[in-house]
């Protein structure tokens, strides 16, 4: 359908920062919702931050406000995650996602590969 592909994951101290982008390819298409995604080992994954492009509106949760940022350049198709001041508690998989609408319903379909992000202290 589509591939996503993440890239810029790596190791840095804590109070660093890494940029995280997305590109997709294949076959296009309008989704309801581009975002990001993380997930630890043994735990379940979680939602990061994420656009509705009904509106452009953008959420991102609590644990990242003010630090992490979500962006996107339709042009290139490209999704960003610029993270600031990360934590080791930051330390996962991060996954890009897309999704689309579907008996009404906007629902996460797409997924990247994940690139891990390790944060040490």
């Amino acid at each position: 359908q589509v591939q996503l592909m993440e890239s810029g994951g790596g190791s840095v101290q804590a109070g660093g920062s890494l940029r995280l982008s997305c590109t997709a390819s294949g076959y296009t298409y309008n989704p309801c919702t581009v975002g990001w995604f993380r997930q630890v080992s043994g735990k379940e994954r979680e939602i990061v931050a994420n656009i509705a492009l009904v509106d452009g509106s953008t959420y991102v949760r609590a644990s990242v406000k003010g630090r992490f940022t979500i962006s996107q350049d339709n042009a290139k198709n490209m999704l960003y995650l610029q993270m600031n001041d990360l934590q080791p508690d930051d330390t996962a998989v991060y996954y890009c996602a897309a999704g689309r609408k579907g008996g009404g319903i906007c629902s996460w379909k797409d997924w990247g590969q994940g690139t891990q992000v390790t944060v040490s202290s």
